[in-house]
């Protein structure tokens, strides 16, 4: 708020860095991923595993049709308004703002609709079985699709000014939301049920033979009570970011409207809107098509393996499987719920580097739009290397230390498994992100989904092949996604310096990450291991990840892997970059 209302006194829109726009991300994102853990692990504790697999299967269906819809729109906005307001076309501005509106709102109602309509016929064929558990939470999920739709106007609409902060903030209000209205629906859904099995015998009107079968019959509205949360996070979402525009405006000014040419025909925006659009949404769908071939392929292959030969996955997780999970046939939901829990420490890292993909699409279109290949070489190299220095050791660190996390986070030995795939995966995952907004940035908004419509077959090939496969079952899930993203990745580097004709400094972007990495894990897999022998394992767990914080921080110093461009971006960074130089820590 402070940053607009400097922006306006100044004449103008508040303007960030890329990595001052990044940074308020970060720590919006930050926030939220500590409201989301305060909301994620005690529901696994309220609504167990199998609860999980009731939720992962609604947020599963919702996030390809809301990429389908609407997540094109919001990049699209981003990277038009950036150019025009490099070009000083403000009235252009003011008029893509306009026409989004309805837009939004028909994609919103349109996207609604299939996935309350359509949730019936996918839920069958998904469990292969007529469960149709998962439904109350999908049709409670469906309405968030058109409140989202109506939040990405504005978040588009700022982040293309360079205004990270309705973002930032809008993401905290949601979260807030989520995990008060989420829980609190969970744990009284869930009693409500106790309570009425108490006094006659029945949950929600079906007759149950004990407390435990009362507890799993509660679980599917359970489920739909913590995606109730949701919902109503995302209608707050969108309340708080319209107030906002209402209160504060753009920051946009008379002056600079009457300065500017006169604007495109309305008719004219509309289609070079949707035309950017159209395929940055297949992209995104592509991506999030990966969360729904898993809640389709892994569900089903694993209960043609309990149709077939079942002594496999019940002796493999033998101890960890409770008898109403076995005898209510619900080992592949359980199993899902598990694979669904490691997608959650997974998609913590691609979140962060989220944040840089938003930042640097303004950004790097603008240094594009201008034509100099230095500030665009920079531009680039900027954002893939502070990515990198977040992603490699972040990515090892899960893989490495799979199981001491899980158990500090309270999810059981197959999460862990699970994690040492979906912990190198999300290295390739996180780093595609800004990839692919990059590669929007220079206007090859087709590359990104040429690429990833590719990944997805790998992804469905693997997925089929492997979680079919007995001894790999719900593993084969974790390859497929590592091996999706692996190809993602680097056919999006070489691409990308195709298209930009820059030759990246590999070494200092990604080797000096990876050894340092590299020692950063090592460190913190010794005194893990050592420490587990004097104190609690979750107290050496956390000592383990502080070691491997500091290690890394005194690695990339000690290597000089930063830049001086760099550590300028950021606020305060004359200052901070001055004492790095005094110490020789920066170049």
């Amino acid at each position: 708020m402070v940053g607009l209302s400097m922006g306006k006194r100044m004449g103008g829109p508040t303007k960030q860095s890329f990595l001052h726009g990044a940074l308020i991300l970060l720590v919006a994102v930050a926030i939220v991923k500590v409201i989301g853990a305060l909301f994620k692990i005690p529901l696994n504790l309220i609504i167990t595993p199998v609860g999980m697999g009731y939720f992962s299967t609604a947020y599963n269906l919702y996030n390809p049709i809301f990429s389908l819809a609407t997540a094109g729109f919001p990049i699209a906005i981003a990277r038009l308004v950036s150019e025009n307001y490099a070009r000083g076309r403000f009235r252009d501005i003011r008029q893509i703002h306009k026409v989004s509106i309805p837009i939004f709102l028909a994609l919103g109602l349109l996207a609604f609709c299939l996935m309350f309509f359509g949730a019936k016929p996918y839920v069958s064929y998904a469990t292969d079985s007529g469960d149709m558990n998962a439904l109350p939470a999908i049709y409670l999920l469906s309405p968030a699709i058109l409140f989202s739709s109506m939040v990405a106007i504005y978040r588009g609409y700022y982040e293309g000014l360079r205004n990270m902060y309705p973002t930032a903030l809008s993401e905290v209000v949601e979260a807030l939301f989520k995990l008060v209205l989420g829980l609190a629906g969970a744990y009284l859904v869930i009693q409500n049920g106790l309570n009425e099995y108490a006094a006659s015998g029945t949950v929600y009107g079906i007759p149950v033979e004990s407390v435990e079968y009362a507890k799993a019959a509660a679980l599917p509205y359970a489920a739909a009570g913590a995606i109730f949360g949701v919902t109503v996070g995302s209608a707050f979402g969108f309340v708080f970011l319209w107030i906002y525009h209402k209160c504060n405006g753009d920051g946009i000014t008379h002056e600079m409207l009457a300065g500017s040419p006169r604007p495109y025909p309305m008719k004219q925006t509309v289609v070079r809107l949707v035309r950017t659009a159209i395929p940055v949404a297949l992209g995104a769908l592509a991506v999030n098509l990966s969360s729904l071939v898993d809640t389709t392929f892994v569900q089903r292959r694993l209960r043609d393996i309990m149709s077939v030969h079942p002594e496999v996955l019940l002796q493999e997780y033998s101890g960890l499987l409770s008898e109403v999970v076995i005898q209510t046939d619900r080992v592949p939901t359980f199993l899902f719920g598990c694979y669904g829990n490691a997608t959650t420490l997974f998609m913590l890292v691609p979140a962060i580097t989220q944040a840089f993909g938003v930042s640097a699409l303004p950004n790097v279109t603008t240094a594009w739009t201008t034509g100099d290949p230095k500030k665009i070489k920079n531009s680039i190299e900027t954002v893939l290397r502070v990515v990198a220095m977040i992603t490699i050791p972040a990515g090892l660190g899960l893989s490495v230390l799979s199981g001491p996390i899980t158990q500090l986070l309270g999810y059981n030995e197959i999460t862990g498994k699970i994690l040492i795939l979906l912990g190198l995966g999300a290295i390739f995952a996180a780093t595609d992100t800004p990839i692919n907004s990059m590669l929007q940035a220079v206007g090859r908004v087709d590359l990104p989904i040429k690429l990833l419509s590719v990944g997805l077959v790998i992804k469905v090939v693997l997925n089929y092949l492997l979680v079919g496969i007995p001894e790999i079952n719900v593993m084969g899930a974790g390859i497929g996604t590592l091996v999706c993203y692996f190809f993602l990745t680097v056919f999006g580097l070489v691409l990308l310096c195709r298209e930009t004709k820059i030759k990246l400094n590999w070494i200092g972007l990604f080797v000096k990450p990876f050894l340092s990495g590299g020692v950063c894990v090592l460190s913190a897999y010794l005194v893990q291991n050592y420490a587990a022998m004097l104190v609690d394992g979750r107290i050496a767990t956390i000592l383990a990840l502080f070691v491997a914080v500091v290690v890394y921080g005194a690695c990339m110093l000690w290597t000089r892997a930063l830049q001086k461009s760099d550590i300028l971006m950021l606020p305060k960074g004359q200052k901070i970059a001055k004492i790095l130089e005094n110490h020789g820590w920066i170049r």
